[in-house]
């Protein structure tokens, strides 16, 4: 617990060790009355204050009003306990608040912390502990095991397990070896790793995931302003309620007194504080934010979290997104040759190219390849390349290639890119390289349908008869392929026309080429994209990893979030309306006026607090 609340809770302790003394022990009635009076001003004088200065600043109608007029009255119609117990339970309330409001902040903050305090930086032959704001890109800077990673790098020296739960939520370490680039915020778990930085402290991803949170905030959701206005406009009108209350029974009423309607009146004050609804439903929301940042996703504001739980259309990209976008060698079935050999002639025929597909053979070839062995090489543009391997004459491209010198070859029917080989003027085999569908979008597309999502579609640029293969394999409803950028927008808002008035369209893509289609979705999505600018700055949540199961997991705790919500805005106005008739009757009096207020509260904040327990998801 603060200061701030060890402070408070000081006070309730002294204020409420008076009430007891001047209840137990018999004064004469005027030490009695500033006994009363002491506590009043110990346990009441910031509320009076508030009132006081909220007066002049323009915003009179507030809980610090009404708790300030209810008081003061019951000290002038003589009901000094009631008075100095009104406040007293008030603060009780108040400070358990503040305290399962400091207790969720608390729990996201250490979800969240992962702000590094200094780096280790190398400055002539010397290390020296720097504030990160300070290190240069370029600049070396020595990470400790136990440490965390200040600043966005390349392993430039050293291999160790890094921990990545904070940012990623993933409980299993990650290996990192030289020239992997690192993230800001992983700790370092076991063996001194010297890094180069690449980004400054305000452009890396620890940067940006905390003014991601610290901003969420400021996004208010339909059921927050909606509370706003509720306060905005209900305390004014039970202030009037309040005084025709005091004043018009005894006018028409035959032996009604004054004092007995303005003691119903105060009551009514009391019970009126819309204290439940402003503190628990920002609450319930601080929550489900918390909650999805724990499984590394980051939503940019409560808005975007209400939204999540009318999600109707889910539309995905594909490469990236649905498949792991890296091409890799799937299959190889050699002709004569075994397949060892036949990836091997075809690496070293690809070793002088940069292009996508002969990096994906030298990376499965995974052996060091000896130049002095390619003594000929001849890059034939469009169709492959013919090299001299070992005194072999190689060939290795497409069916063109083939075709142009005659090879007899056989055709491969295989959905992805296909590398024919032939050597010495005979077919040899084929090489399958293609983009694998990630084991995580079968998860994901079964959990949305299990979340009653009406239509998962998939627009991509990728050829035709791959995309289908991709979407018939994974269970998509519909797949539109060989598309431009333009033509995603066009087919995201023939979806969006689709939809009903309040159903949500969400776009999941890598937040890099598709930052036309993010924008224009109800909610944008980019995938495992933090190191990514217009990912961060386009889309309206995060997914720190590559899993697009992360957003069916995202819309269980928006909806779970939005049922707490709700129950706590039907139990609270159920509730205070109840109690606000029974205190204007006169059957309820200004104690279960002041128990029916801070209880409410009380009860809806511990609902509120749910939302951060998310076994649910596991």
């Amino acid at each position: 617990m603060d200061k701030k609340l060890n402070k408070q809770l000081i006070r309730i302790i002294i204020s409420l060790i008076l009430v007891i003394i001047s209840f137990l022990i018999k004064f004469d009635n005027e030490l009695n009355s500033i006994l009363f009076i002491v506590s009043y001003i110990i346990i009441g004088y910031d509320i009076v204050l508030k009132a006081i200065r909220n007066i002049f600043k323009g915003k009179v109608f507030d809980e610090n009003f009404l708790m300030t007029i209810a008081t003061i009255g019951a000290f002038c119609i003589g009901e000094f306990p009631e008075a100095c117990a009104v406040m007293l339970f008030y603060q009780i309330g108040e400070l358990f608040q503040s305290y399962a409001v400091d207790k969720s902040r608390k729990s996201v903050a250490a979800l969240m912390d992962i702000r590094p305090d200094y780096a280790n930086v190398y400055r002539n032959k010397e290390i020296e502990k720097v504030d990160p704001d300070e290190v240069n890109i370029g600049e070396i800077i020595l990470v400790k095991p136990g440490e965390k990673i200040p600043l966005d790098g390349t392993i430039v020296e050293g291999e160790s397990m890094l921990n990545t739960q904070a940012l990623t939520g993933e409980s299993m370490p990650r290996k990192a070896i030289i020239n992997d680039e690192v993230l800001s915020g992983c700790i370092n778990a076991d063996s001194i790793l010297k890094i180069k930085v690449t980004k400054k402290f305000e452009e890396s991803t620890v940067s940006k995931i905390l003014d991601l949170v610290e901003n969420a905030s400021s996004r208010k959701s339909k059921s927050e302003n909606f509370i706003s206005k509720f306060a905005k406009y209900y305390t004014p009108i039970v202030v009037v309620l309040a005084l025709l209350l005091a004043f018009i029974p005894p006018l028409v009423i035959n032996d009604a007194t004054f004092s007995d309607w303005l003691y119903r009146a105060l009551s009514f004050l009391v019970v009126s504080c819309p204290c439940a609804l402003v503190i628990s439903i920002p609450l319930s929301f601080f929550g489900g934010i918390g909650a999805a940042s724990k499984i590394g996703v980051l939503i940019k504001g409560s808005n975007y979290l209400e939204a999540l739980s009318n999600t109707e259309i889910i539309v995905c990209d594909k490469t990236g997104t649905l498949t792991e976008g890296v091409f890799k060698v799937q299959e190889i079935n050699a002709i004569g040759y075994s397949n060892h050999d036949l990836l091997r002639y075809a690496s070293y025929a690809e070793n002088f190219s940069n292009h996508p597909i002969s990096q994906s053979l030298k990376q499965a070839y995974k052996k060091e390849i000896d130049n002095k062995l390619v003594t000929k090489t001849e890059e034939i543009a469009g169709k492959g390349i013919k090299a001299k391997i070992d005194g072999k004459t190689v060939l290795v491209g497409n069916e063109k290639l083939m075709q142009e010198h005659n090879i007899d070859f056989k055709k491969s029917e295989k959905l992805g890119t296909i590398v024919y080989v032939a050597i010495d003027d005979k077919f040899a085999g084929t090489i399958l390289i293609a983009d694998k569908i990630k084991d995580d979008a079968y998860k994901a597309v079964k959990l949305f349908k299990e979340n009653n999502v009406k239509n998962i579609v998939m627009l991509t640029g990728d050829r035709k008869n791959i995309s289908e293969s991709v979407a018939h394999e994974l269970g998509l409803d519909e797949c539109h392929s060989e598309l431009l950028p333009t033509d995603k927008v066009a087919w995201t808002e023939k979806l969006m026309a689709k939809k009903s008035a309040n159903g949500k369209l969400v776009f999941i893509g890598d937040g890099i080429n598709d930052a036309p289609v993010l924008a224009l979705a109800d909610i944008g999505v980019a995938m495992g994209a933090l190191g990514s600018d217009a990912a961060v700055e386009m889309a309206d949540v995060v997914i720190m990893t590559d899993e697009p199961s992360k957003i069916a997991s995202s819309i269980l705790i928006s909806k779970k979030t939005m049922r707490i919500v709700k129950q706590n805005i039907v139990f609270a106005i159920a509730v205070k309306v109840a109690v606000l008739i029974l205190s204007a009757l006169g059957i309820a009096s200004m104690w279960a006026a002041v128990f029916a207020d801070v209880g409410v509260s009380v009860l809806a904040i511990i609902n509120a607090l749910r939302i951060l327990k998310i076994e649910f998801l596991k």
